[in-house]
């Protein structure tokens, strides 16, 4: 993975103030650095409701670990609640627990890859135009 130089205030405010004017690519920066924070806004709310969904999975695991091994236990199926022995529906949590964790991680990573991304673009742009542009997010 590469390193990524980090320019302090003061190097955004001597950096790039003999020549400011936008060129084609810097441009195409700017506007992937708009997209990519469109899309990292989006991809955290995602994460949040999965992370939820995850808390909430976590709480049913714990309270079925209560239940009495000859019960039926409720287990919401789609729209609808079915009664299940304990050990088939443990059996469907942890699945859909498995699920969410994958999720989870996906999520996670995509939001570390374009976060990466974001700060090359963030270095780029701040080398070139110093703080006559405003990338803080």
């Amino acid at each position: 993975m590469m390193q990524h130089r980090m320019l302090s205030k003061e190097d955004e405010a001597t950096i790039g103030t003999e020549d400011n004017e936008v060129r084609r690519e810097d441009q195409e920066k700017i506007n992937r650095f708009s997209r990519l924070h469109q899309r990292e806004a989006t991809l955290e709310e995602l994460l949040k409701g999965k992370q939820k969904d995850k808390e909430d999975l976590e709480e049913i695991s714990t309270e079925l670990e209560l239940a009495d091994e000859d019960e039926l236990v409720p287990y919401k199926i789609g729209d609808s609640f079915v009664r299940l022995p304990l050990e088939e529906a443990q059996a469907l949590l942890s699945a859909s627990t498995e699920k969410i964790d994958a999720e989870v991680a996906k999520l996670e990573d995509g939001l570390s890859d374009l976060r990466d991304e974001m700060q090359q673009l963030k270095v780029a742009l701040y080398a070139r135009f110093g703080r006559s542009i405003n990338l803080e997010t």
